[in-house]
């Protein structure tokens, strides 16, 4: 069996926590574990020949392969790279698509990234049951059993039950409170969980059926493919040429061959901060606290901090959450609406949408400490052994003082080795580059001066990571 993890999402409904270039399947929100980390352990728990594939985009292809690499090194199945977001069903065609060249009858457990499944014993049942019916060429849908009439999931209404299967009835849209109170009253209808199972061929061939522009599309990409590192890159052209659209629509509400598997496992999309809120024990009043958090006369409240004490005081079923730059207070009973902020956000220009103060790269992170007119102040961390692009900016200089560890520099055409409180200067133009040579991370203050402190003033001559 194939895990197909798929991790293309942007996540702005846990915005600020979760941000577009540093998304909630990346944050540890419930548990310790990220929720992509979380994801992977699940899929090879299921079997010990179980590998993983994953499929996300050029933004985030240095994180997923992290997590996979400390997780899966000698289980995984490869990274597919899409050069523009199509929804998921072009996403699991690649996928299909890869996995039918060594063999076409392979399982392939579609995944995505960023939900919570708790009963993993109740998860591998229900895996099993539904691989007996994808090998006889039934494409398998998992359908969690409803706690609740809600009204945030699509729901799926099951047919008659067949070896051990129910047959899908029907696919319908998130309904009004009025209709998913009827549903969950009715029983026979299923939340769509966004997880499948089925053959490699038994897709391919269905999507060919129901959406052969698609499939045509998928395959002159998949067919321009190159390796770089640990990714496989897809034709840009061919793939931006794809019609966008959903498994559901694509296939699974069309195919006659849909089953249900019901699922009781504890599972979350984690689609909004009152759906954490649930998910997480409470204290006697009925609060969530997560960090430094102090409460007075507080009930049913979602607080988080991820530095900062928050102290709160006499309010009730509200949501709290701070971060570096940004502190959301939200009635607990309107956070679906988040996505409103988030676009009044990028309607002034600003950057907190896309990016957290700390900004994760192939090679480490670095964090901004200050900023003014003409001046910014970062702290620079470097994973060992790694290495920035060689560059040079057309508008600022840069002032370096090692912090902790041992850097060799390349500034223009010397090589300086720096170790500890001391320092170096890059003059405006010159090419330069950082790399840490030793075990332990790189810790550095910079601090640039010019005219133009933008992170697009770069030109990169040579790059380990093969960006842009």
């Amino acid at each position: 069996m194939l895990a197909v993890i798929l991790s293309g999402g942007s996540g702005t409904r846990l915005w600020p926590l979760s941000r577009e270039a540093y998304p909630k399947q990346f944050i540890p929100v419930v548990t310790d574990e990220t929720l992509l980390a979380e994801t992977i352990t699940r899929g090879l728990a299921l079997d010990e020949h179980t590998r993983v594939m994953a499929i996300t985009n050029e933004e985030h292809r240095f994180v997923v392969a992290a997590h996979l690499q400390a997780q899966a090194a000698d289980r995984t199945a490869g990274i597919i790279l899409e050069p523009a977001g199509r929804n998921t069903a072009p996403a699991i065609a690649l996928a299909a698509l890869a996995a039918a060249e060594e063999n076409p009858a392979e399982l392939l457990l579609v995944m995505p990234s960023d939900h919570v499944l708790k009963d993993q014993a109740a998860f591998k049942a229900a895996v099993e049951n539904g691989a007996k019916a994808a090998k006889d060429g039934k494409l398998v849908t998992f359908g969690i059993v409803p706690g609740s009439a809600h009204t945030g999931y699509g729901y799926i209404r099951a047919g008659v039950e067949e070896d051990g299967y129910l047959n899908v009835d029907g696919f319908v849209e998130k309904p009004d409170e009025e209709t998913a109170r009827g549903y969950f009253s009715a029983g026979g209808y299923f939340w769509n969980s966004g997880m499948f199972l089925f053959r490699a061929d038994r897709y391919l061939s269905e999507l060919e059926k129901y959406s052969p522009d698609m499939l045509k599309a998928c395959k002159a990409a998949y067919a321009e493919k190159q390796s770089d590192m640990d990714f496989t890159r897809v034709g840009r052209k061919a793939f931006e040429a794809c019609p966008e659209d959903s498994i559901d629509y694509a296939v699974m509400e069309k195919t006659t061959d849909a089953v249900v598997i019901p699922l009781d496992a504890g599972w979350s999309d984690v689609g909004s901060w009152s759906a954490l809120w649930e998910l997480q024990p409470q204290d006697s009043d009925g609060n969530v606290c997560r960090g430094d958090v102090i409460t007075e006369d507080v009930s049913g409240c979602y607080i988080h901090s991820e530095g900062r004490l928050i102290a709160a005081l006499g309010v009730s079923n509200h949501v709290i959450v701070e971060t570096d730059d940004v502190v959301l207070v939200a009635d607990r009973s309107c956070v679906q609406d988040v996505k409103k902020l988030v676009a009044q956000v990028k309607a002034q220009g600003r950057h907190e949408h896309r990016f957290h103060k700390k900004v994760h790269r192939p090679w480490g992170t670095y964090e901004g400490i200050a900023m003014g007119g003409r001046f910014q102040v970062k702290h620079i961390t470097v994973k060992p052994g790694a290495s920035l692009s060689l560059q040079k900016h057309h508008h600022r200089a840069e002032h370096w003082v090692v912090v902790n560890g041992t850097a060799i520099v390349t500034r223009g055409e010397e090589e300086i080795l720096l170790t500890e409180d001391q320092s170096t200067y890059i003059p405006l133009g010159v090419r330069h580059r950082l790399t840490n040579p030793g075990v332990i991370p790189l810790e550095l203050i910079e601090v640039q001066t010019g005219s133009y402190l933008g992170e697009d003033d770069i030109v990169r001559y040579q790059d380990t990571y093969n960006r842009v």
